[in-house]
């Protein structure tokens, strides 16, 4: 997988640029970083959907055969756990739902209590890093593709 999201329009580009802030944020463990990146995250409402079509291609690329319940399980356990070390405010619900969302098994409208935007952008990144953590792959390689695959969803519908 190799590509790059620098020739897309400018909004694409900010939340690509702050996603990718974010996650190094994480992988670093810089709390103040993360904060500032997670804020800007949480301020564009298209930045849940890029993150979501990332996550989810981290896990197809790490479970090519496909994701068992014990699968979910292990990353989310994974996540929650390596984040926790330096985050004190890492829900398990959060996570679990940004796994459910990636997946397309998450209906938000049906669940009361459906975590906020800003909980989600805390979350997201703390997955993605992890999930990168797994495959090897640069995170500018998955956001090339995820912008690819949402601008094909759009243009089909």
């Amino acid at each position: 997988m190799t590509g790059t999201w620098r020739h897309l329009p400018a909004t694409a580009r900010a939340i690509a640029v702050t996603a990718t802030a974010a996650v190094a944020a994480a992988q670093a463990r810089d709390n103040q970083a993360y904060d500032e990146a997670v804020a800007d995250l949480a301020a564009d409402d298209r930045s849940g959907l890029v993150l979501g079509t990332v996550v989810r291609l981290l896990l197809e690329e790490g479970h090519p055969e496909g994701l068992a319940g014990d699968d979910i399980r292990q990353v989310l356990t994974r996540c929650v756990q390596n984040a926790m070390r330096w985050r004190s405010d890492v829900d398990p619900h959060v996570v679990l739902v940004l796994l459910a969302g990636a997946l397309g098994v998450y209906d938000p409208e049906g669940d009361e209590s459906r975590p906020d935007a800003p909980a989600l952008a805390r979350h997201a990144p703390l997955l993605v890093a992890d999930l990168l953590a797994v495959t090897g792959v640069p995170l500018d390689d998955y956001l090339a593709a995820a912008f690819t695959e949402i601008e094909r969803t759009e243009r089909q519908d």
